[in-house]
């Protein structure tokens, strides 16, 4: 069998964090079994479908590197199809109008409901053969009442439906316009998907889908119905949880691969592995070891394991997502400043996010227009006017602008002023970043550079003499 799995979303709002695991997920399938990854957008929801949210998939898609091989596939752009599916169906007495109006079948769920009786269609419109003046039709899959459905789910294993408790469902809307269940059917069905990853949140749907399937005589995909994902708290993941688009997680600060190792763990594990590089998670993903059972988001948890990515990621991919930060904060590194690699190289080992990292480096590309109060205050202190002066001048006359020299420089300073290193580092440091949190005091300086340390050191000494 040639593996082709899809990932369908609406384009009714972001791609947030339950479809990027459906899309990973089914991406990782297909990539482990040499498979195609299909990208359909299913925009028939013309009321609630925008662009805005088209392009919000297509984005997060993007950023993720979730590549996909076909697609994008619209369901706007295969209406005529879907029409003649249906046509099909009423054709061969697989489908028929149902001219019951809304007080009709509300009469119907209010009577089912005073029985006690699971609300449902009756087929009443079956064996209708005449239109019923006033009222424009919807048309309905003729469900096959005998028997039972088993939907072979390679995660919840076999599950069976009762076809008589599945009623006849609409597969077009009264203005002829298709329904979820019958596009989606024809979309698999042509493009020939073989495994269906999604939510289970889908599962009541798919008998119906596989019993329209078997009509037209086409086998019914594989199926797969991933556990909802929850709060911390055990409830429904919201916002306050972290359900905010993937974008969001890129303009926090997040490496994307941290995010989607996050996100394969979220209900699949591999003994107690918890980092995996793209390459180990498409030779490892197995979807039946997929949890049943619900699984827990930790934003504590996804920021460890950013933090750990930032760390070991190579320097130039780090300096491929931290531009976008920099810019961000209307920084230019190639504007002036240090390199932007040594930059992130020597800020790594402090950041959890990136956000954290640019926000730490941002001094060695921006003037120093004022000091961080209480840095201020602790350590620019009088008393240390005279040694900021000493290494004013040593630095000044120092041929070579190399990181032992510098560091010598400060070791002398603060011996021939008789401080601890602590006492001299720390005043150099709000001087040069502003504030009493930075690299080592000789790779600040070296990063700075000599026109920079310099003319900060100078702002410093000013400031110093203002207050004596």
């Amino acid at each position: 069998m040639t593996v082709r799995t899809r990932f369908a979303p609406s384009p009714t709002g972001y791609l947030h964090i339950g479809g990027a695991r459906t899309a990973l997920f089914s991406w990782l399938y297909a990539r482990k079994h040499g498979g195609s990854f299909v990208l359909r957008i299913e925009d028939t929801d013309r009321e609630r479908s925008t662009t805005e949210s088209v392009n919000a998939i297509l984005e997060g898609m993007t950023w993720l590197g979730l590549e996909y091989d076909e697609g994008p596939f619209y369901q706007t752009e295969r209406m005529a199809r879907y029409q003649e599916v249906i046509q099909q169906l009423l054709d061969n007495d697989q489908a028929y109008y149902c001219y019951c109006s809304k007080e009709e079948l509300d009469a119907l769920r209010a009577e089912q409901r005073a029985k006690k009786i699971k609300p449902r269609y009756d087929g009443r419109c079956r064996h209708r053969t005449a239109p019923v003046d006033g009222i424009s039709p919807v048309i309905r899959f003729k469900n096959t009442p005998e028997g039972s459905t088993i939907v072979r789910d390679m995660v919840k294993g076999n599950v069976a439906f009762d076809n008589a408790e599945l009623d006849d469902l609409i597969i077009a809307r009264s203005d002829g316009t298709p329904t979820y269940n019958l596009t989606v059917v024809v979309d698999d069905m042509d493009m020939n998907i073989s495994h269906v990853i999604r939510g289970d949140d889908h599962l009541n749907n798919t008998p119906r889908q596989m019993n329209i399937l078997k009509a037209l005589g086409v086998e019914p995909p594989i199926y797969a119905h991933l556990p909802m994902i929850l709060g911390a708290d055990g409830s429904r993941l919201s916002k306050r949880h972290g359900a905010v688009s993937v974008m969001q997680y890129r303009e926090e600060g997040y490496l994307p691969e941290a995010l989607l190792n996050y996100l394969a763990r979220l209900g699949w594990s591999h003994g107690d592995q918890e980092i995996f590089s793209i390459e180990e998670m498409i030779e490892l993903f197995d979807i039946s070891a997929v949890n049943k059972a619900a699984a827990a988001f930790n934003p504590e948890k996804l920021l460890w394991l950013n933090q750990q990515y930032i760390k070991v990621s190579p320097a130039p991919h780090l300096v491929h997502h931290a531009s976008w930060h920099y810019g961000q904060r209307g920084i230019d590194p190639s504007a002036g400043g240090p390199d932007i690699q040594a930059v992130v190289e020597t800020q790594r080992d402090r950041a959890r996010t990136l956000v954290e990292l640019v926000d730490n480096s941002a001094f060695f590309y921006r003037e120093i227009d004022q000091y961080a109060e209480k840095d201020a205050k602790k350590h620019l202190k009088p008393e240390v006017l005279p040694a900021l002066k000493d290494l004013r001048g040593r630095l000044e006359a120092l041929p070579d602008w190399q990181k032992q020299a510098l560091h010598q420089a400060v070791v002398d300073t603060a011996e021939a002023h008789g401080l601890k290193m602590g006492k001299m580092a720390q005043p150099v440091r709000v001087a040069l970043a502003g504030r009493a949190m930075s690299p080592s005091i000789d790779t600040t300086i070296e990063l700075v550079g000599r026109e920079q340390t310099l003319k900060r050191l100078d702002r410093a000494i000013s400031y110093l003499q203002k207050q004596s």
